[in-house]
């Protein structure tokens, strides 16, 4: 009984010994001989596209006025509400206007009895006037009376002296003639400036724009031309955005325009705005003007555009983003960044399919970033064939089969709204 179940036990582990004596009597089939490697291509074609900079700024009032008395006084009246939307010439606080209106009602009785001097020193001169040829003709006829004796010296000397008085009188009149116009032209003058005076009694905006916290109150005195404005009126619309660019990235775009590697739009330059969250802000503005001075504490220099603000989206003071146009290049190469890596000092290379179908490593030089593609200055030409798939199974000098990049539906290079042509 015993033997029996050695042998149940055994014919199992036989039949499993048999199965593989047989499959290991069977041939083995040779695994097919691998081919050349294959890799993704993408062949480079030139395109027109318009180079931007991306530069931070701050938001500032197209117009800024600060509000200032120009006499002193008692702040009667505030007649504007905080925050409110102002227009030139409306009328913001009342200075207590008596006293300067005293003061011109008083200069114009002054120029009064200026005028009325003038009257009678003119009518003075011409009575002296009336009188002196008579006075004369008697001088000289007595002059040639005395000469033959006919009349005594005494008389001629009297008629002589009458007639030098009735002269320097004469003289003295219209000297007090000039002296009353003079006094007339004082006198208009000082009416003028009361008058000046009075009218800046009611303080009025000069420009329109959002006026901002009144920083007096009601009865309070001011002062002419005081530090502290009583309030500050802004521009809002349109609005300016300064923003700085180092002075070496001006050189840098100089030396393209030169060279003729890039071209500058006709016109004026379009500048795209993004908020501080990131959002495109919908109206494109123009750049006004570059700065003539480089900040020596910073080494940049400050560009102003100019925005239109209908909305009032835009407030004094944000932090903000301009996309500035710098030119057109018209032969750009622009490549996707997955076929870009670096040799181990860091520097830029990408392989090609020569077309010999072997693999060839080239140095490249890198401009900037354009949505998910580089741009490149030098190291490839138009109609390379660029790996930008495979690269980890490839090396140079090794023959790869190439094949036709397929990109995904949702790439491509994603150029800002300023860039698309």
């Amino acid at each position: 009984m015993p033997v029996i179940q050695f042998y149940k036990s055994l014919c199992p582990a036989g039949l499993v010994l048999a199965g593989l004596l047989v499959s290991g009597c069977a041939p083995r089939t040779a695994p097919p001989p691998s081919g050349p490697p294959e890799v993704a291509t993408v062949s480079l074609r030139p395109e027109r596209i318009v180079l931007t900079t991306e530069l931070p700024g701050r938001t500032s009032a197209y117009l800024v006025a600060e509000i200032r008395p120009q006499v002193n006084g008692l702040l009667q009246k505030r007649l504007f509400e905080e925050g409110a939307d102002i227009k030139a010439g409306d009328l913001l606080y009342q200075i207590d206007p008596v006293p300067y209106q005293a003061a011109y009602d008083q200069a114009k009785a002054a120029l009064a009895t200026a005028e009325a001097n003038v009257v009678t020193a003119e009518a003075n001169v011409v009575v002296a006037e009336a009188n002196l040829p008579a006075i004369r003709s008697r001088a000289e006829r007595l002059k040639g009376l005395v000469a033959i004796r006919a009349v005594g010296q005494q008389d001629y000397d009297d008629a002589s002296a009458a007639l030098q008085q009735a002269e320097a009188n004469l003289f003295v009149r219209k000297t007090a003639v000039e002296t009353s116009r003079t006094a007339v032209e004082v006198s208009r003058t000082a009416v003028e400036s009361a008058r000046i005076n009075l009218s800046y009694t009611p303080i009025k905006a000069p420009i329109s724009g959002r006026i901002g916290r009144s920083n007096i109150t009601v009865g309070a005195m001011v002062t002419a031309y005081q530090p502290v404005p009583l309030a500050v009126i802004q521009q809002l619309d349109p609005i300016y955005v300064d923003v700085t660019q180092a002075s070496a990235d001006l050189l840098r775009l100089r030396r393209k325009l030169e060279s003729g590697n890039i071209k500058s739009d006709s016109g004026q330059r379009r500048v795209q705005l993004l908020l501080e969250d990131g959002t495109p802000y919908s109206v494109a503005g123009t750049l006004q003007f570059r700065d003539v001075t480089v900040d020596p504490t910073t080494g940049s220099v400050t560009l102003r555009i100019v925005f239109a603000n209908s909305k009032l989206v835009l407030l004094p003071g944000m932090f903000v983003r301009a996309v500035i146009e710098e030119g057109v290049d018209e032969q750009a190469l622009l490549i996707p960044q997955q076929g870009v890596s670096r040799d181990p000092r860091g520097n830029p290379i990408a392989l090609v399919v020569d077309a010999a179908g072997k693999v060839e490593q080239r140095a490249i030089v890198l401009d900037r970033a354009i949505g998910d593609k580089w741009l490149v200055t030098e190291g490839l030409v138009p109609g390379d064939r660029l790996i930008v798939e495979g690269i980890e199974k490839v090396r140079p000098g090794v023959v790869v089969r190439a094949v036709d990049f397929a990109a995904p539906a949702t790439s491509g290079a994603s150029q800002s709204p300023i860039q698309a042509k």
